[in-house]
């Protein structure tokens, strides 16, 4: 016919034309005419010579690619294999052992993905296919479809359209034929067919309908990356390379190996966002690039020499290790490298004065001693220069509509390892428009995104672990400055600040940042919001050296500053025993209170927590989370207070023989432990470790009463001379986790001083004895 078949903006829509729209750049692969296959590996089945049996497959190559704007792949060159978009049809030639007749012969065309070891229909991994007469069976673009195009003596040709939610990865062709009541035949195709996200289809996740941005955020392999700082912007280039030689295969197999993503949910892009922003770092999951901020690049290569992605993705495909090294915008431009090789529309965005908020209270919180000297231990959040990361364009149909509309268009996706999400370093996919209006909840990560772009920076008064904290400064202009990607076919910078927040001053942005702070549940939050009220002042006490066994107090001081206005707070204070990171409280008691508090007034709420009532919720490392809140009756004011404590335990006492102590000359060592508790300690037992013991020494003792004190006494030898350090450990039913440790020096020989080469005795260790003294 000398016509090509071409399509309409529908992707199921068809229609004949004599040439197509050639939207993208001219390159073309060289050589690339008609790959041919050969029937090697054709299986049969109880089959006669009559079954139908397949000599060839041509594959279409140069159409195929051309229509579905993959031509630039090394990979449809290199491997010769076939790179199609899902939602769309692409065309096979079979050639037979004799004439095709459709009255006696079946066909069916197996897909399977490659790299699923139990492939299902039910999961979208096994898809049988009959071609119907004619192309309009093809359906929608939903469902997987075959059409018959055309059939001339032993070559037919057909049309297989992947449907729009196809899995993105690579999948196996069999192709089986079948003679009625005479046996069957199976071809296996030998080479791969990869199956990618499209964006030229309407009824595809990530359907772009903007041409030119198509262009620059598909098809483009070089872009630019801002860095420097606010006050002097600097671009550098870098090499994309989505369609270099093993890219394709890297991206695809990441997805699987790294990732881990079910090949049945490859087909998401909301999912394989989420997984690429943290296998393009290697914290949790080994992944592609190993982060630096260091000055030591030894063993690696420095962030700032990369170039592009190319090399580091080709080396991580041959050594499966990750590459050393990286920083923001090196991640940054691998993630995009390969979410264009998946098809998935991608930019590369740097926000100048970009906030890591570390304590999700959607502030930057810096705290100034009594000194006005900034404390570096408290103050964890930081702000950046700049900070680069990741846009996908992508619906979100899991985020439904909110106040503003939904949630499609620009996704956050952040590579860099800053803060765990969900227990695995990443971030995103974020809805940029979610983060623009405030609604930080949508999942994922919004939050995080906007402190990083809008969050106010604020400087704390600390006047230590137990008094309330008092704003002393807000800055609303400091974070998310000139927020900035490379704008579409153009080698200059677009400024996209107003697609992340309203402009500064404006009424809407701050009602934005009420919002976000509202649903925000840190402590720092709610200090801000209530930061206008200080007529009534709080102040919480706590003795900080308890030992475990005794009875502690907590003392809230609250005082009213005014000069007319009597005020009624009222509260609680708790208690709860955490695990030394701070979480999995328990709560151990809580105290509520009702105090009326006259002009110029103070009065004090004390709780006493008794060693009963905290004893049995106590973690093996005897630590609390004391918090106080209270309400001010007729403001908006909230107070609360929060602080980390501990009962100390006892320490054991090591006493080292009389003397000095000189090596290979035996000595006495004594270990003792008085009990702390109310209570007698059962089935104790010492361990001790130090120079020269092989085996770690154990000393059962049975029982030490209340008051009493464990001794353990066992001859040691010193094995060489130079620093020593002796450890033991304690444990009991009632009380475990107790350690002492003694550092000490050991002498040299007398006659090691004239011979230093002398020869050293093995260590004799004996165990002498336990007692327990009442």
């Amino acid at each position: 016919m000398g016509q090509k078949l071409s399509f309409s903006k529908k992707c199921s829509d068809w229609k004949w034309c004599t040439s197509k729209d050639n939207e993208e750049p001219t390159l073309r692969i060289r050589n690339a005419n008609y790959f041919t296959g050969t029937p090697q590996g054709d299986k049969t089945d109880g089959a006669s010579s009559a079954v139908l049996g397949v000599l060839k497959v041509d594959l279409c190559l140069e159409d195929n690619h051309d229509e579905h704007h993959t031509s630039h792949f090394y990979a449809a060159a290199a491997k010769e294999a076939l790179v199609v978009r899902r939602g769309e049809p692409f065309r096979l030639k079979i050639h037979f052992n004799r004439d095709y007749s459709p009255s006696k012969d079946a066909i069916s065309f197996i897909f399977t993905v490659a790299d699923d070891t139990k492939p299902s229909p039910g999961h979208g991994t096994l898809n049988a296919l009959v071609p119907h007469d004619g192309i309009d069976y093809l359906g929608d673009t939903l469902e997987w479809g075959a059409g018959i195009e055309s059939h001339e003596g032993q070559t037919l040709t057909v049309l297989i359209k992947p449907p729009s939610t196809c899995p993105v990865t690579e999948w196996k062709l069999d192709i089986d034929t079948k003679l009625l009541g005479d046996g069957s035949r199976s071809y296996p195709l030998p080479l791969p067919i990869y199956v990618l996200f499209n964006p030229w289809c309407p009824d595809d996740q990530v359907y772009l309908e903007d041409r030119d941005q198509r262009k620059e955020y598909v098809m483009h392999d070089t872009t630019l990356i801002w860095r420097g700082s606010y006050n002097r912007l600097r671009p550098s280039v870098w090499k994309i390379g989505q369609f270099e030689r093993h890219v394709l295969e890297c991206s695809l197999k990441v997805l699987g190996t790294v990732g881990r993503i079910p090949p049945a949910y490859r087909g998401d892009p909301v999912r394989v966002a989420r997984a690429l922003s943290a296998l393009v770092n290697s914290v949790d999951d080994d992944g592609v690039l190993l982060g630096n901020w260091s000055e030591d690049f030894s063993g690696g290569v420095a962030p700032t020499k990369w170039t592009g992605s190319v090399e580091i993705l080709q080396q991580f495909h041959k050594t499966q290790k990750s590459v050393k090294f990286a920083q923001c915008w090196n991640f940054s431009g691998v993630l995009t490298t390969i979410a264009r090789s998946l098809g998935i529309p991608s930019r590369i965005i740097t926000c100048y004065s970009s906030a890591h908020d570390t304590q999700a209270s959607l502030t930057v919180d810096v705290f100034i001693d009594s000194n006005n000297k900034k404390l570096d231990a408290e103050t964890t959040d930081s702000i950046w220069n700049y900070h680069v990361w990741n846009e996908l364009w992508m619906q979100r149909p899991d985020l439904g509509v909110g106040e503003h509309g939904t949630f499609d268009g620009w996704q956050v996706v952040d590579a860099t390892p800053q803060e765990a999400s969900d227990n695995m370093y990443r971030v995103g996919p974020a809805s940029v428009a979610a983060v623009k209006n405030g609604d930080i909840l949508r999942p994922f990560d919004g939050g995080f995104v906007f402190a990083e772009v809008n969050a106010d920076k604020l400087y704390w008064r600390y006047n230590g672990p137990s008094q309330p904290l008092k704003l002393l400064r807000k800055d609303t202009l400091a974070i998310g400055h000139l927020i900035s990607t490379k704008a579409v076919l153009k080698w200059e910078r677009e400024d996209i600040t107003d697609t992340y927040k309203h402009a500064e001053r404006s009424e809407e942005e701050r009602s934005t940042m009420l919002k976000a702070l509202k649903q925000s549940r840190h402590a720092f939050s709610r200090y801000y919001l209530n930061d206008n009220f200080n007529e009534i002042e709080f102040d919480m006490e706590l003795k900080d050296d308890i030992k475990i066994g005794q009875s502690f107090s907590v003392v809230l001081k609250v005082s009213n500053k005014s000069e007319s206005r009597t005020h009624m707070a009222t509260g609680q204070i708790s208690c709860d025993a955490v695990l030394y990171t701070g979480v999995g409280a328990v709560e151990v008691k809580t105290l509520g209170f009702e105090l009326e508090l006259e002009p110029k007034s103070s009065d004090y709420v004390r709780m006493e927590v008794i060693f009963e009532e905290y004893y049995d919720k106590l973690s093996s490392q005897a630590a609390f989370q004391i918090s106080a809140a209270a309400k001010v009756k007729d403001t908006d004011y909230d107070y609360y207070a929060q602080d980390d404590f501990r009962v100390r335990k006892p320490d054991i006492k090591f006493q080292l023989g009389e003397a000095a102590i000189v090596a290979q000359k035996e000595l006495d060592v004594i270990l003792r432990l008085e009990n702390p508790l109310p209570i007698p300690l059962h089935k104790g037992v010492f361990t001790v470790e130090g120079p020269g013991i092989e085996q770690p020494l154990k000393f059962k003792i049975a029982e030490i009463p209340v008051g009493g004190t464990a001794a353990a006494t066992f001859k040691y030898t010193p094995p060489y001379a130079g620093r020593g350090t002796m450890l033991a450990k304690f444990t009991s039913r009632e009380l475990d986790d107790v350690d002492g440790y003694r550092h000490y020096e050991i002498e040299p020989r007398p006659e090691d001083l004239l011979q230093p080469n002398g020869s050293h005795r093995s260590s004799n260790i004996i165990r002498r004895r336990t007692d327990v003294i009442a």
